[in-house]
């Protein structure tokens, strides 16, 4: 089982960065990044110092639900390129530990999933939740401020 990490959903982000509407219905704001804890959803890293970035809000799920939870999020203003492999992603190397927890087929969380888990052990974590047939992927979130960060999920 090899286990991936998605970035957002590429026309998504392309639609914002062409002043899309974000999840509310708003242009994303404009910003100029500190070059830290500004996690860029598409590259998987942080948008670089000086450089311009998205702040919008984003909901990653196809459908509006209960379980549907929406943030605010940043990607880079330019172009870069969405983040692909199993590596664990740049933007899971900046804090200590991360909220991981399980959803099912229909985009609903998987009750007594969800735990703070240290940065080492999300693989670990996650490769475990996969071992129950009901988890059709696991959505990594900041452990302090909630924000979606990336979704991994199993390659056979």
């Amino acid at each position: 089982m090899t286990l991936t990490y998605l970035p957002y959903d590429e026309d998504e982000v392309a639609r914002l960065r062409a002043g899309g509407p974000d999840a509310y219905g708003n242009p994303a704001e404009r910003a100029i990044s500190s070059g830290t804890g500004t996690p860029c959803r598409s590259c998987l890293r942080n948008v670089p110092k000086g450089a311009e970035m998205l702040v919008c809000a984003a909901r990653p799920f196809s459908d509006l639900q209960p379980y549907a939870e929406t943030g605010p999020v940043f990607f880079c203003a330019d172009e870069c390129i969405p983040y692909a492999g199993d590596a664990v992603p740049a933007i899971l190397e900046t804090s200590p530990d991360y909220l991981v927890k399980a959803y099912d087929r229909s985009d609903r969380i998987i009750y007594g999933t969800g735990q703070i888990k240290p940065k080492a052990e999300i693989a670990t974590y996650a490769a475990e939740l996969f071992e129950t047939d009901t988890v059709a992927y696991v959505d990594v979130r900041s452990a302090r401020n909630n924000c979606f960060l990336t979704r991994i999920v199993q390659q056979k």
